[in-house]
């Protein structure tokens, strides 16, 4: 497709945009008077309108029913998770029964972690990737300092090579070839935070469950953005926080997903709660533990339905639309994302920016990062209404999600920059 830099042309992409009427269904913050160009739905999505009405009916039944709530409000509140279950199923490609959401992301890996990370003296060690988010980093050295292991040794992270900013799927593959015999867990962020570069999560699990290694995927930046097929794909486990891509609120429940194959093992560890407890007789009170079977058996407690209330909400809008309209639209916005960053380029000649996320292993995100301009860039951009992201030592990411950000924002945000670059 050939792109113009030119206000018409982004408008007219606009026009023929069959997605364009949600973005009315967001709450944009404002920056002198103007709606913000946001490019960090990577981070923080936007509020969905409809989010008010979802909190506010729970808000109406607790004043109305108080405890009653839990079984005679509209949504009663006992079984609130479980309306979250099918339109989830279809945004990470499982089941319904093999998802559920309870928790925050590193919480929920932790969890998982007591059930798909059981090393032995001989196979102990996860392989990982470079430059994981942090949070990973300090989960994975912690959870194997509790069994008795030194991170040094039981941490194998796949490096980037030299002058390359992104990893090599060969090298990937090569490492876990390499340490198969130690290997008890291959453990990777499908889409890596720093650099916007997604993984083949179908081709590495494959390839690491032929080598009978336990495969778990930190799907923060890959839910809601990626096409996903965890349960064909044969992912043992996986977990994904909610309030990026799809929109559910600041440091929301965290969606967890569980093969189905596991569901049945009662040798499988877990940590145990009522909530997880046989639905059918979880008022009985029993003393022996007895999961509900299916990924809601891994819930501990009662679930805070005031957090799930707009995540609800939030996939009532993936339902209406479907990952494959939003992954067609993300496309075409990211490819004209990265055109008009080219040609701000071409057009200012003593400056110099590089896109580090790769041109095919890519989704909603463009890193760009900058030779010699620094924050002052950022901050720029900040106070010009384009709310995006910094990462040091001196990155700036844009994520064009593709249910609120238009093309005319591309545009828009072309300009800005470029009177950045050049005053």
């Amino acid at each position: 497709m050939t792109f113009e830099n030119n206000l018409a042309y982004a408008q007219m992409l606009d026009a023929q945009d069959e997605l364009k009427d949600f973005r009315q269904q967001f709450v944009f913050p404002q920056v002198n008077d103007k709606n913000v160009i946001y490019f960090t739905g990577n981070s923080l999505g936007l509020q969905p309108k409809i989010a008010n009405d979802f909190v506010n009916d729970i808000m109406k039944d607790w004043a109305n029913l108080a405890v009653e709530g839990h079984f005679y409000a509209k949504k009663p509140w006992w079984d609130y998770h479980e309306r979250l279950s099918e339109p989830l199923a279809k945004v990470v490609g499982a089941k319904p029964s093999e998802v559920t959401v309870m928790n925050t992301l590193t919480v929920n890996l932790h969890l998982l972690m007591v059930s798909f990370y059981q090393p032995t003296s001989k196979k102990y060690k996860i392989i990982c990737e470079e430059k994981a988010f942090p949070s990973d980093q300090y989960l994975l050295q912690s959870q194997v300092k509790f069994h008795g292991f030194d991170p040094t040794d039981a941490i194998i992270e796949v490096k980037k090579r030299a002058g390359e900013n992104i990893l090599r799927e060969e090298d990937i593959l090569e490492t876990i070839e390499k340490n198969k015999n130690e290997t008890a867990l291959v453990f990777i962020g499908g889409v890596n935070y720093y650099t916007g570069q997604v993984f083949d999560m179908q081709k590495i699990t494959a390839f690491a469950k032929s080598n009978d290694i336990i495969v778990g995927w930190d799907l923060a930046h890959a839910a809601g953005n990626v096409e996903l097929k965890l349960h064909d794909w044969d992912v043992d486990f996986a977990s994904w926080c909610s309030y990026k891509y799809m929109n559910s609120g600041p440091g929301n429940a965290s969606g967890c997903f569980i093969h189905e194959k596991h569901h049945k093992n009662k040798d499988l560890h877990r940590f145990a709660g009522w909530w997880g407890h046989n639905k059918e007789k979880r008022f009985l009170m029993e003393p022996q533990f007895d999961p509900v079977e299916g990924a809601d058996g891994w819930q501990i407690s009662n679930l805070p339905v005031l957090s799930l209330a707009p995540y609800l909400a939030s996939l009532q809008l993936f339902e209406e639309v479907g990952m494959e309209k939003l992954i067609k639209k993300r496309n075409l916005l990211t490819a004209y994302l990265d055109y008009i960053l080219k040609e701000i380029d071409k057009e200012t000649p003593n400056t110099a920016f590089e896109i580090i996320t790769p041109e095919v292993a890519r989704a909603c995100q463009l890193s760009v990062y900058l030779h010699g301009q620094g924050r002052s860039i950022f901050e720029y951009l900040m106070k010009n209404g384009v709310i995006t992201d910094w990462r040091e030592p001196n990155v700036i990411r844009l994520a064009p999600a593709p249910f609120y950000c238009s093309f005319e924002d591309m545009y828009q945000f072309g300009q800005i920059l470029k009177k950045g670059l050049l005053s």
